[in-house]
This record gives C-alpha cells, sequence and structure tokens, in this order.
C-alpha cells in the first residue's frame, strides 16, 4: 500500500497584490496553502526579494555590508542601478533615512527628488520606506506621491496616526500601502478594517506586522506571522488576507553582533561571514512564516536565501549551494587556544572529589621513612634494621581505613546525587505543569479577549453604518425638497478664490463622504 501524505484543507488564501507598472510589474501574493506546502494547494507567485539603499551615505554600517557598495554608496541611483545590475534586484526599497526629524530632517521635496532619480535609473517596481515619525512620514510620503503620480510605488509604514493622508494620496495618485502594526494580530487586522472603510482599495495594500533581527525579538515576530497566516488560511478572516513584508535587512545589520570585530568577539568567528549568516538564517525564518516581500541588504545574504527558496519551489539540495564568497581579508581564529582546558571528569566523580583530597593529610605515615634519610649516619647502629616492621603492619591497616572511608564517602556522594537528581526531576515536572496551567489559561483569557474585540469593532461598526444610512436618507430629503428646477440659458460661472490641489479635494471628498470634518 503506498504512503498517502494526509492534506489540510483551506478555507481562505492570501490576495495576490501588483507592484511597479508595465513590463517591470511583480505581483506577490496569491497562494492556497502554507508557506512551501504546495502539495496541499497553490504558491502560483515566488517570494519577492528586495535591496534596500538609502538616500544618504550611511555611518554606521560594518565593513562587510558596507563592502559590496563602497563605490556607489554616496549616490541613492547609481547604488540602486548597481543592485539591479550587478546584483540581480528583484526590487529596489528607497530607505528615506535623512527625513528623520531627530537626524537631517530633510524636506519633503529632496525625499521626492531622490526618489524620481531612483525610478530613472532602474527598470523594476520601487518600494518607498519612511524613517517610521508618523507625523514626518505622511508629509514626505504625500509628496512622494504626488511627485511620483501612476508609478504604483509602495509606500509604507502607514500607521493608525497617519493613515488618513497617506491612503489618500496614494488613492489619488495610483500608489499602494503598507499597513504597518506593531507585533500584534488584533492591531494588524485593525489598521486592515480603517483602511478598507477609509475607502482604499484593499487589493493594494500589503501587511508589515514588525520585523525583529536574529536574536532580537525574531522569535516573537515569526508566532505573530505564523498566527497570521493561520487566520488567513485556516480560518477564513477576509480582513488579515493581504501579503506580508518585513524590513529584515535594515533590522539585523544594526545589532550589536553583526558590528563587532573578531578582536571584539573572538568566539563569534569571521564578522563577515558571520553577519551574512545572520541575515539569511532570519530570511529563511520570515520566507517560512509566511513573508511575501523580504527587504535584504548583502548580495550573499539574498543569493542564499535565494537558493533555499529555489530548492523548497523546484527541488534540489541545498548542498550544492555556492559558499560565501567574501570581500574582506581571511580571518583566522584559534578556537583550539581560546577553548577552555576539556574536562572529562563525570558529574559523580566531581561531586566524590572531595572525599578523595582527605588521604593525603593521613598519608603522612609514609613519610616515617624520615628516619630512614636521616639513617644514614645512623647506619652503625643495629636499631633501625628493627622499625620497618611496625610501619609495614601500620600501612596495611591504614591502606584498609582509607579505602573504607573512600568507599563510605562515595556511596555519601552517590546518594546525595541521586537525591539531588530526583528533586530536580520533580521541580522540574511540577514547573512544566504550572506553565502548562498558566500558558493554557492566558491562551484562553487572550482568545477570549479577541472574540471580544472583534464582537465590538463589529457593533460599532454596524452602529455606525446604520446611523450614517439614516443621516444619508435624511439628507436626501432635504435636498430633494429644496431642489428647484435649473433656470435654463448660460449661467455664468466664475474661478474659486482658493484654488486647491487634487489632493486636497481628495481628502475634502473622504471628509464629506465620512462626515469627518
Amino acid at each position: 500500500m503506498a504512503f498517502a501524505i494526509k492534506k489540510e484543507s483551506y478555507t481562505g488564501g492570501i490576495k495576490p497584490i501588483s507592484i511597479g507598472k508595465g513590463d517591470s510589474a511583480v505581483t506577490v501574493g496569491g497562494e492556497t496553502c502554507y508557506p512551501f506546502y504546495t502539495f496541499e494547494g497553490d504558491m502560483p507567485n515566488k517570494p519577492l526579494i528586495a535591496m534596500e539603499i538609502w538616500d544618504m551615505e550611511p555611518t554606521d554600517w560594518p565593513e562587510a555590508a558596507v563592502a559590496p557598495f563602497k563605490d556607489v554608496i554616496g549616490d541613492s541611483a547609481a547604488w540602486a542601478k548597481k543592485c539591479v545590475e550587478a546584483y540581480g534586484a528583484e526590487a529596489i526599497v528607497v530607505q528615506l533615512k535623512s527625513i528623520d526629524p531627530n537626524d537631517r530632517d530633510a524636506s519633503p521635496q529632496s525625499a521626492a527628488e531622490t526618489v524620481k532619480k531612483v525610478l530613472a535609473a532602474v527598470k523594476v517596481p520601487v518600494i518607498v520606506w519612511g524613517c517610521t515619525s508618523p507625523a514626518k512620514d505622511e508629509e514626505v510620503l504625500k509628496a512622494v506621491a504626488e511627485a511620483c503620480q501612476n508609478e504604483n510605488l509602495l509606500l509604507g509604514p502607514v500607521e493608525e496616526k497617519n493613515y488618513k493622508g497617506i491612503a489618500a494620496a496614494a488613492m489619488g495618485y495610483g500608489h499602494s500601502v503598507i499597513a504597518s502594526s506593531p507585533i500584534d494580530v488584533n492591531l494588524a487586522k485593525q489598521i486592515n478594517i480603517l483602511l478598507e472603510n477609509f475607502g482604499m482599495p484593499m487589493e493594494r495594500v500589503v501587511v508589515d506586522p514588525t520585523t525583529g533581527g536574529l536574536g532580537y525579538g525574531m522569535e516573537y515576530s515569526y508566532s505573530v506571522m505564523e498566527r497570521l497566516s493561520m487566520a488567513a488560511m485556516s480560518q477564513g478572516d477576509d480582513k488579515l488576507q493581504y501579503p506580508m513584508i518585513n524590513n529584515l535587512g535594515n533590522e539585523v545589520w544594526k545589532c550589536k553582533e553583526a558590528k563587532q570585530s573578531v578582536d571584539e568577539a573572538p568566539l563569534l568567528g569571521d564578522p563577515e561571514k558571520r553577519g551574512i549568516l545572520m541575515e539569511a538564517v532570519g530570511a529563511v525564518a520570515y520566507l517560512l512564516s509566511g513573508s511575501n516581500i523580504l527587504i535584504m541588504r548583502h548580495p550573499e545574504s539574498i543569493r542564499l536565501a535565494k537558493s533555499f527558496i529555489g530548492a523548497l519551489l523546484g527541488g534540489g539540495s541545498l548542498a550544492d549551494a555556492a559558499p560565501i564568497e567574501k570581500r574582506l581579508a581571511s580571518v583566522a581564529v584559534d578556537f583550539a587556544a581560546l577553548a577552555p582546558p576539556l574536562d572529562l571528569t563525570i558529574e559523580e566523580e566531581k561531586k566524590a572529589a572531595p572525599a578523595k583530597k582527605e588521604p593525603p593529610a593521613k598519608k603522612e605515615a609514609p613519610a616515617k621513612p624520615a628516619p630512614a634519610a636521616a639513617a644514614p649516619p645512623k647506619k652503625e647502629e643495629p636499631a633501625p634494621v628493627a622499625k620497618p616492621a611496625a610501619p609495614a603492619v601500620d600501612a596495611k591497616a591504614q591502606a584498609e581505613a582509607e579505602a573504607k572511608a573512600q568507599a563510605e564517602a562515595q556511596a555519601a556522594a552517590k546518594a546525595e546525587a541521586e537525591a539531588k537528581v530526583r528533586a530536580e526531576a520533580e521541580a522540574k515536572v511540577k514547573a512544566e505543569q504550572e506553565a502548562k496551567a498558566r500558558a493554557e489559561a492566558e491562551a484562553k483569557a487572550k482568545e477570549e479577549a479577541e472574540k471580544k474585540a472583534v464582537a465590538d469593532a463589529r457593533a460599532a461598526r454596524e452602529a455606525e453604518e446604520q446611523e450614517l444610512r439614516a443621516k444619508r436618507a435624511q439628507e436626501r430629503a432635504e435636498l430633494a425638497a429644496k431642489r428647484e428646477p435649473k433656470a435654463s440659458g448660460t449661467v455664468p460661472m466664475t474661478a474659486a478664490a482658493i484654488q486647491k490641489t487634487e489632493q486636497q479635494k481628495i481628502l475634502e471628498m473622504l471628509n464629506r463622504f465620512h462626515k469627518r470634518a
């Protein structure tokens, strides 16, 4: 009988979205199964790996991260072009670091000019990432959206504090947005609902669950992304069925371990390979948790991640992947010299060791050969010849006593060790039971809280919609009562005293529709 794989059935899927325009447009998402579970469903679009560039020359990058771009790192357009032509970047992410109010506080116009130069230099989709200051990001991304009209940029991060302005600009000028939330399933769902209620076309939304670096919260981010994928696939939650994006390179390469030299951390090995592997390992983890777009920095990390994607989707062995290609000088670390002395002593022997050290105190009896040392001068006297008989008898009795004491000490140590192991095992079992009970209680409380939050949000939304319908009906009735037949003939028209931009008109229209003015 042939082995049959048990397949999971899914009630939902991830909606596909496209970024970029024309022949260079790329589609992500669209899968109907868990990441790479192609034996259970379809994964029509492979994950997209985008390379990041900055709008200013970075000052805190480690040498390993600077090396691949050192000839173009001062020119954003040239940097983007090299990423595409030399390293095969599938998309470019412009990190707007210079606009940070706590740093250079560059103007929205300069940021827009930088993005336009990058668009002119490359023919791949472009993602624009702000400085995560909500007010400044809204101001800058609105200017970028207007300057790059109909380029279908992916703009973000869009948060609860600034979603209205950025979403309005994206709708008015033909772009997509990144809905960002701080590592929480309910908050991720909430920002999606806000965008949908605002009127944002949801086929132009990507979710940013917030990314943690390797050793700096990656496990937490992974678990939240896993729950988002499960809610979208298995639970059919249409508010979470959107592709996910991770700003990985920015998080990995700013951590301490990626920057330390071999002198500062010799046990961590070659700094160049260390940083590359930290980024590659993070990429693999996020791909398995459901990431559709990965923002990465080092070309070698990207090559390793692409090899992983190819092996999972097309088969083959990762053992055939080429090793890391170094650009910096080789670093030799003598791990053997740094290692502590090898200790092969069994644990029970270590605990019994103090009992073994007692005999030397009693073994002073053999020191009685002192007379033998002093004997040469007195060798003329016959008396010393008779003395060895007494020590022989004493040595035998003493050896038996020592052996007995040592056996008793070992037995006592063994009993003590067994009692300690037994006590530790009991304590461990008890701790595990308590932790399990606590986790189950927390999970149950969280699930109930989530259900209540969803129910409250639904009730509030329905009440708001009902109230809005009533108001609309009343307005229509009043308008119909006041409406009079239009007079025939030409109506004189004059220009408005204040001329408004298209974006202002859109915002006013949306505010009027939703009664927020």
